[in-house]
Order: C-alpha cells, then structure tokens, then sequence
C-alpha cells in the first residue's frame, strides 16, 4: 500500500538527482510529494511548479516538473493523482505536465489526466540571451497532458499553443518557414527570421521586369 506525504524542496530535488532519468531538479516549485511504501520507504518523488511556458501561467495553472520514482509498481500513477487534488483543493483550476514522445502515458491515464497536445521537438532552449546546456532532450517530441476543473477555460487552438508554448512563430519569406524566437516588445512582430529572408520576401513582392 502506497501513501502521500508532503516533501520539502530540497529533499525532493535529492530525489529527483538521484532516480530521474533525464532531467535534474528544477529550481523552484510551488509544492512537492513523496510517495511511501507501506514498509516506510520513499519510492519516489514529484514536484509541482508554475507552468514553464508563460502562456499557461496564469496564477491558476500549475504544472507537475519532475516525477522521479525507483520502479515501484504505481507509485507514478499515486504521485499524478496527488499532485492534482492537492492542487485543486489548493484553488487551482489545471494542472499540466509533459511526457516524452514514445512513453506511453499509462500512468496519466490510470489517474484520470487527458492529452492536450502534441508538441514537435525544438531545435534546443540555448539562445543568445538565456543560455543553456544542450542535453539532447530538447529535440524529441513531446505530449502535453491536462487535468482540469470544471470552470477551467480551454487551451488555445492547437497551432497557437505550440507557437505560445515554444514561445517561436514561422518566418513569412517564401522558400523558408522556419521557426525562430518571437520578439519581445512594443510595435509590430517580426515577420522574417533574417535580413536575407526580409530581403527576399521583398524581391518576392516585386513585380518582374
């Protein structure tokens, strides 16, 4: 029999170093959860945080970061339930995680969470102002999971959320439709990943001679 005891930041971030697959611990959350066997023994670990894309922070939304457990039979499915109705008795209206492409999601299932999306793989995190290490994670697809209260509004249109959550829109020059940063600001967005994009877009326009 598996029980869920609350967990302090830095025991849960010990947690996740040690058994997580992938990923190291984040650097904050909102609240975090041990899962106990019935002998006592701490059989993994979750972490609930503000939503990593800013679309989704909405100080209603909060999203599971990390779920690191030693194999225990359950003990995911245990943490994803907890994590929810904690969250919901807590005030909040959705709760979101993300899993990557090729696990099955059965965990999820098992406590009731729904697939919302599914994301293509980035390029990388790394840009010219915010850099990060390259862990290889980033370029595989993702799948976005919800659980919701009933007063929760819907997620965007499929092609926006992609957009809001990658934080990236398509270069308009004919022949390219790459993806680059979306530009932070006042004044009309960029429309062009390039000057050389920008330029042929321009020839592109022209009528020829």
């Amino acid at each position: 029999m598996l029980t869920i005891e609350p967990l302090s930041f830095a025991d849960a971030c010990a947690e996740v170093d040690r058994l997580h697959r992938h990923h190291r611990a984040p650097r904050g959350h909102k609240f975090s959860l041990a899962v106990v066997s019935e002998a006592g023994r701490r059989c993994g670990v979750a972490i609930v945080g503000r939503p990593v894309a800013r679309a989704f922070d909405d100080g209603r939304t909060v999203e599971v970061t990390r779920v690191a457990t030693d194999g225990t039979p359950h003990a995911c499915s245990a943490l994803y339930g907890a994590a929810w109705r904690t969250a919901r008795e807590a005030g909040y209206r959705r709760i979101l995680t993300y899993t990557q492409d090729g696990e099955s999601g059965a965990s999820l299932r098992a406590v009731g969470w729904r697939q919302a999306a599914v994301l293509r793989p980035r390029t990388g995190w790394d840009t010219p102002t915010r850099r990060r290490e390259d862990r290889g994670t980033d370029r595989i697809s993702r799948i976005l999971w919800e659980q919701t209260r009933h007063d929760a509004p819907p997620l965007p249109p499929l092609a926006d959320l992609r957009n809001a959550i990658r934080n990236e829109i398509r270069c308009a020059a004919p022949g390219c439709g790459l993806f680059f940063p979306a530009r932070a600001g006042r004044g009309r967005p960029a429309l062009y990943c390039s000057p050389a994009c920008r330029v042929r877009a321009y020839r592109h326009t022209r009528p020829s001679a």
